[in-house]
């Protein structure tokens, strides 16, 4: 590419980039060749000017051409990759890889880590002691058929681009752009090439999409890059009006997990878990929407899924304790401050956003590219709308390093949620399937 800023100019001024231009400007700066100030203008613009359908599928084109691709063919199960948008207390894919692996599904899953306010599956992974992430295209492959699943990170060899270009978004404020946010997702999916993607488009106030429809247009951005592409894939917009499950941090959310896994915890994380599965068994094996439901949720009451996760990480390298007994493995913040309800009501709503935004403050997440996140902090909230509180009663606890840090994060989650008097009607845990 002669010079780069042309590329940029062009897209601030709104102008359509062509696909040598997309694919250009992708794999210099994946090799280097172009500086974060440029790329982060670059992503600012298409943020601002926007994408249209042919950009962003010649953006994802070149995002998965940065690098190898998966196959599973000869694996004798239906392969599936399931992705979320991301949001608070977003658990679900530690709970969808062992459990779909548990009802004979293979599920192969290209990861991020957190961005904004929102905890990444890497980052909650990465808190159990030894565990790997950075697979090699081999090494998924044969866990996926000795084990059931595999989750991993972007590679050097495996859509590398989307891998650098994910933590600058999450560093300069361009995260909230529809088509860059479904030409990382569709980039990681497209790029193993399984029998099924499965998308959990997030809508409210702990999302990037804040109402359903923005969600259902990011879904169908998505599936349209997966007919673009050839591939079998569906969607569900999911709420994400307060926090999916209770744990928001690292360590806590794979306690979380666990925890469910175990039979221990119900609600609507669990719900959510079983719903994909379930809707995964219904588009491979062709089974009802009743046995697909049953036969998910029994995997989990039967110890199986459990099996699977312990298999899953005893394969990545990650002590297999973790699955009997979480917090004899897990790091633990040396601060647990019990957080309690101010005043009698019910629940009736929550900014969840701002619950991610106080776990990041306390180290849970990053604030700029590169910071290391500490596993052990984050907030437990377990109260959901609809639920009613009564004052000075626990509603959950601040994991932190410090009183200060720990009575800020408090401030901040009570200061988060609005109580009322009278009853409240819990918001639908799915919108719509598309």
């Amino acid at each position: 590419m002669d010079d780069p800023r042309a590329i940029v100019a062009a897209k601030r001024d709104g102008r359509e980039l062509s696909d040598g231009e997309l694919e250009g400007f992708v794999r210099d700066y994946t090799r280097g060749e172009i500086s974060d100030a440029l790329a982060a203008a670059f992503l600012m613009a298409c943020l601002l000017r926007g994408l249209d359908e042919r950009e962003t599928l010649g953006l994802t084109r070149a995002m998965v051409g940065s690098g190898d691709t998966i196959s599973f063919s000869g694996l004798g199960s239906p392969t599936v990759d399931k992705h979320s948008t991301g949001g608070v207390a977003d658990g679900v894919t530690l709970l969808f890889a062992p459990l779909a692996a548990a009802v004979g599904l293979a599920v192969a899953k290209l990861s991020g880590r957190g961005l904004g306010h929102t905890g990444g599956t890497l980052d909650k992974l990465a808190s159990i002691p030894g565990l790997r992430t950075d697979l090699t295209s081999e090494e998924i492959r044969s866990q996926v058929a000795e084990v059931g699943c595999a989750v991993a990170a972007q590679s050097p060899n495996l859509v590398p681009a989307d891998g650098v270009l994910y933590a600058l978004r999450d560093a300069t404020a361009t995260v909230p752009s529809i088509p860059l946010i479904a030409a990382s997702v569709m980039s990681k999916k497209l790029a193993v090439e399984t029998d099924l993607i499965v998308l959990d488009v997030k809508a409210g106030s702990g999302a990037f999409m804040k109402t359903p429809d923005e969600a259902r247009e990011l879904a169908e951005r998505c599936l349209a890059l997966a007919v673009g592409w050839g591939r079998n894939a569906s969607a569900a917009v999911t709420d994400m009006s307060q926090p999916l499950g209770e744990a928001v941090g690292n360590a806590l959310d794979v306690a979380e997990a666990v925890s469910i896994l175990r039979g221990e915890q119900g609600g609507r994380l669990r719900e959510l878990a079983v719903l994909f599965a379930a809707g995964a068994l219904e588009r491979t094996r062709g089974m009802s929407g009743e046995d697909a439901l049953g036969q998910a949720a029994a995997a989990i009451d039967d110890g199986t899924a459990l099996d699977r996760f312990r298999a899953m990480v005893q394969a990545q390298g990650g002590d297999p304790r973790v699955a009997d007994d979480p917090w004899s493995v897990l790091p633990k913040a040396p601060l647990r401050e019990p957080l309690l309800a101010e005043r009698d009501g019910v629940l009736a709503a929550v900014r969840a956003e701002e619950i991610g935004l106080a776990a990041v403050a306390l180290g849970a997440g990053r604030v700029r590219k590169g910071d290391s996140v500490d596993p052990a902090v984050g907030i437990v909230v377990r109260p959901k709308i609809g639920d009613r509180l009564t004052s000075g009663d626990p509603i959950g606890e601040i994991h932190a390093r410090d009183r200060d840090a720990a009575a800020e994060a408090g401030r901040r989650v009570l200061a988060a949620m609005d109580v009322a008097d009278g009853p409240v009607d819990p918001p639908p845990l799915v919108h719509v399937w598309i």
